[in-house]
C-alpha cells in the first residue's frame, strides 16, 4: 500500500468557514490544519506564489520525504506572511486557471484545494488530486480546464521546461 501524501496548510481564518475548501478537506480527514506559521513542517514543499522558483516534478521526491505545505488566507495577507521567513522550501505553481465559483477562468486566482491538487497532479500524485478535487462539486472543472496544462507540467524534466511551458499557455 501506498503512503500517504503528508499535507499540512495554515489556516488563518479570513474566510467563511462554509466555502473554505482547506477546512473541507480537514472534515475529511485529507489535510493537517495547523494555525501558526511556526507549524508547517521544516522541509516540505511550501507552495509560494512570490517564489521565484518553479514548481515542478522534480519536487516529487521532497514532497514524499517531508509533505507538501500551502496557506489559505488571503492575498493581501499572504504576501506579508511570505516576506517573512517561512519553514519549507517554497515553490511557485505555473500558471493554472480557477475552476472554483467564486474565481472562475482567472489564472493563478486558485483556491487551496486547487492548488494543493495542481501541485500534487504535476509532481505525479494524479490520484490524490483527483481524491482532493472530489469533495467540491466544481473540482472535475479545475481538472477539465487545465488537463493540457497540468499534463504537460508533469512531463516536464526540468524547471526551464516549466518556465517554458508557462510561456506557451499565457
Amino acid at each position: 500500500m501506498q503512503k500517504r501524501v503528508k499535507i499540512v496548510v495554515y489556516h488563518a481564518g479570513q474566510c467563511d468557514p462554509k466555502k473554505c475548501t482547506a477546512l473541507k478537506l480537514k472534515r475529511h480527514g485529507l489535510i493537517r490544519i495547523v494555525n501558526h506559521i511556526r507549524f508547517l513542517p521544516k522541509r516540505a514543499v511550501l507552495l509560494n506564489p512570490f517564489s521565484e522558483i518553479a514548481f515542478s516534478p522534480a519536487d516529487r521526491q521532497r514532497i514524499e520525504n517531508f509533505g507538501l505545505a500551502a496557506l489559505d488566507c488571503s492575498w493581501e495577507y499572504a504576501q506579508k506572511v511570505l516576506s517573512k521567513h517561512v519553514r519549507g522550501t517554497a515553490r511557485c505553481l505555473p500558471v493554472l486557471v480557477a475552476g472554483n465559483p467564486v474565481n472562475f477562468g482567472k489564472t493563478t486566482q486558485l483556491s487551496t484545494v486547487e492548488a494543493l491538487a495542481g501541485a500534487l497532479y504535476i509532481a505525479g500524485f494524479k490520484e490524490e488530486a483527483v481524491e482532493l478535487l472530489s469533495l467540491f462539486k466544481w473540482g472535475h472543472t479545475f481538472l477539465e480546464i487545465n488537463k493540457e496544462r497540468l499534463e504537460s507540467y508533469a512531463k516536464a524534466k526540468e524547471r526551464c521546461d516549466i518556465l517554458r511551458l508557462q510561456e506557451g499557455f499565457i
